[in-house]
C-alpha cells in the first residue's frame, strides 16, 4: 500500500510550493514569541549532519541524504535506519520542517534512550506522528491518534492543519517539566496538549500499544529522533532551545 514519490518528484513538488508556503513556514507560533530570549540552537542548517548519527551508531545511515538543504530519507529495503540527535534535552522547544511522500509515514522522537536492549527508537521515545493523512491507512484507525501531529496512540490533533504530501508541514513540539505540559502546534495551529510526566501520562501509556513496553516514555530527558518507517520523507530548518528560567 506504500505509494512512494521519486525524489525527483518530491522536490518539485517542494519548488512549486515553496511560495504558498512561505508565510505559514516564517511566521512565529506564541510559544516561540514568548521563548523569544532564549537562543536557538540549529539541528540541521541544510549543509551537513553535525549533529545528528544512526541510533545505536557513531555514523550516519547512508538512506539519509541531502538535497537542496533538505535531509532526506529515501529507503532501501534496510529498515532500523532511524536517526538521533548526538545530544540530550530535557525541557526545550523544537521546531522543524517535514515534507512526506505520497502514501508515507514517519516521526519525531523525543526523550530516546539509547539502549543495545532496545534496537528501536520508538522502543522509549513518545512520537509526534508525521503522515500523509489522505492516503496513508493510519489515518483511518485509531480515532485520529495515528494522524500526522497526533501524539502517536495517545491524543489525536483537534483539528488537520497539515498541507497535503508533497508539501511542508512547520511542526513545533514544546516539551516542558517545570510546569508538566506539553504542546504541539502544526503550521501555526496549537492541535494538542498533554502533560508529559505524573499519574495522567501513566495513564494514557497504559490504554495504548505502549502499556507493557518497559522503557517507554519512562525518561524525562532523552535524544531527539527521526524515523525511517520505509516511506520517503525530508526535513528541513530543525532548530531546539533548551526552556531555561
Amino acid at each position: 500500500m506504500k505509494n512512494l514519490l521519486s525524489l525527483s518528484l518530491i522536490l518539485a513538488l517542494t519548488a512549486s510550493c515553496q511560495n504558498n508556503n512561505k508565510s505559514s513556514m516564517t511566521k512565529e507560533t506564541p510559544i516561540e514569541q514568548e521563548a523569544a530570549q532564549n537562543e536557538w540552537i540549529t539541528l540541521f542548517d541544510g549543509t551537513n549532519f553535525e549533529q545528528w548519527r544512526g541510533y545505536g551508531s557513531d555514523l550516519m545511515p547512508e538512506a539519509w541524504s541531502i538535497v537542496d538543504s533538505a535531509m532526506v530519507f529515501t529507503p532501501g529495503g534496510q529498515g532500523g535506519q532511524n536517526i538521533i540527535t548526538k545530544d540530550m534535552f530535557y525541557n526545550f522547544e523544537l521546531s522543524l520542517e517535514w515534507n512526506i511522500a505520497s502514501g508515507g509515514n514517519s516521526g519525531i522522537f523525543w526523550g530516546v534512550m539509547e539502549d543495545p536492549a532496545y534496537p528501536e527508537a520508538y522502543q522509549s521515545g513518545p512520537e509526534i506522528q508525521v503522515l500523509d493523512n489522505a492516503k496513508h491507512p493510519d489515518a483511518f484507525v485509531g480515532e485520529g491518534t495515528h494522524t500526522a501531529g497526533a501524539l502517536y496512540d495517545m491524543i489525536a490533533p483537534t483539528a488537520d492543519h497539515t498541507n497535503p504530501a508533497g508539501s511542508w508541514n512547520h511542526c513545533v513540539l514544546r516539551v516542558d517539566h517545570r510546569i508538566n505540559k506539553g504542546l504541539v502546534f502544526m503550521n501555526g495551529h496549537q492541535i494538542v496538549e498533554f502533560t508529559p510526566d505524573g499519574p495522567e501520562w501513566d495513564e494514557m501509556v497504559a490504554q495504548s500499544k505502549f502499556a507493557d513496553w518497559p522503557v517507554f516514555g519512562k525518561s524525562p530527558k532523552g535524544h531527539i529522533g527521526l524515523q525511517d518507517h520505509g516511506d520517503q520523507v525530508a526535513y528541513r530548518n530543525v532548530k531546539i532551545k533548551h526552556l531555561v528560567d
